[in-house]
């Protein structure tokens, strides 16, 4: 395939031509995108977004995949796999991260330094610019789990490149935190790195929340390295749970084609082996029919849809 003229800035060895996608999400679904691109810094981010832009070329970026189903016929244009993972942690514990870091990765290397305000976030697939779309949360540690914590709590503040096309740092207040929603659900930001308040925190404690919170999670949620998902499939229902009603309709098991819902987690959908995006939205369709005739709930999904079906 012709290079297009929009990406002839780019560094051709980083550029692939009618890529497949499924290896880099962690529902290992989805077809091709005309081109992908690895992004290695902020500044190549930036980069590779503008030149799409400027040549009228449709783009996404990709972190690691989590929370999107991509689609069996793929996506047009250019996908960017945003690998910028450059940091550095100050005496003064401010982590500065670029948006393509693993988090997991951030929390080992914050936990054996005895830095607190990431450990929380363990066995969470996410970058950090991931994070920050997502506000990323987990149950506050063992034994109480009394309330939920929020990478918001940690943030300081982000270099995000604007949907209009300017390089700014930007705060909280910019960025809207919610439940699973900020500004980048509405606005075509690009963060590009961010930088995180830590607090000097005993090594052994931490531990034993990495510990306890891996242990929590392995017992409710399906491991990816067995059954790939995309994590929870539907919105949170306030003191109801939509994983309790898909339950209550009978359908931990459920499955169409090789997409099936997770024994374990009943919001949870896993891919057997060989599941198809068109699968997946087949089973989506189900559940939500399932717990609408029987609760009157509306289910809502929560992950994202990516290209062509």
């Amino acid at each position: 395939m012709t290079v297009p003229s929009a990406l002839s800035t780019l560094d051709a060895s980083r550029l692939t031509p009618n890529a497949p996608l499924a290896p880099f999400t962690t529902f290992q679904i989805g077809g091709p995108a005309d081109w992908l691109y690895d992004a290695t810094s902020a500044d190549d981010l930036a980069a590779a977004i503008t030149a799409a832009r400027h040549g009228g070329l449709p783009w996404f970026v990709l972190g690691l995949g989590a929370n999107v189903l991509i689609g069996d016929r793929g996506v047009r244009g250019l996908v960017i796999r945003n690998r910028a993972a450059a940091h550095t942690i100050s005496p003064d514990g401010v982590l500065w991260s670029e948006s393509g870091a693993v988090v997991q990765e951030l929390v080992l290397e914050t936990v054996r330094g005895g830095w607190s305000g990431l450990e929380h976030y363990i066995g969470i697939p996410s970058t950090v610019g991931g994070a920050l779309w997502q506000n990323l949360h987990f149950l506050s540690p063992a034994p109480e789990r009394e309330r939920t914590m929020f990478i918001s709590e940690v943030f300081a503040d982000c270099d995000i490149l604007s949907a209009e096309g300017e390089r700014k740092t930007v705060d909280a207040d910019y960025i809207r935190f919610g439940y699973d929603d900020t500004v980048f659900h509405h606005r075509r930001d690009v963060v590009l790195s961010a930088r995180f308040r830590l607090t000097k925190d005993d090594p052994a404690r931490l531990h034993r929340i990495l510990q306890e919170n891996l242990s929590w999670r392995g017992s409710r949620h399906p491991w990816l390295g067995i059954h790939p998902s995309a994590g929870s499939i539907f919105q949170k229902i306030e003191g109801v749970g939509a994983g309790r009603l898909i339950d209550q309709c009978g359908l931990k098991g459920f499955r169409v084609g090789d997409a099936q819902i997770s024994q374990i987690h009943a919001n949870i959908m896993v891919n057997l082996g060989r599941a198809s995006a068109a699968d997946v939205r087949a089973l989506i369709a189900h559940a939500q029919q399932a717990v609408r005739e029987r609760f009157g709930y509306e289910l809502t999904p929560e992950i994202g849809f990516i290209g062509e079906f």
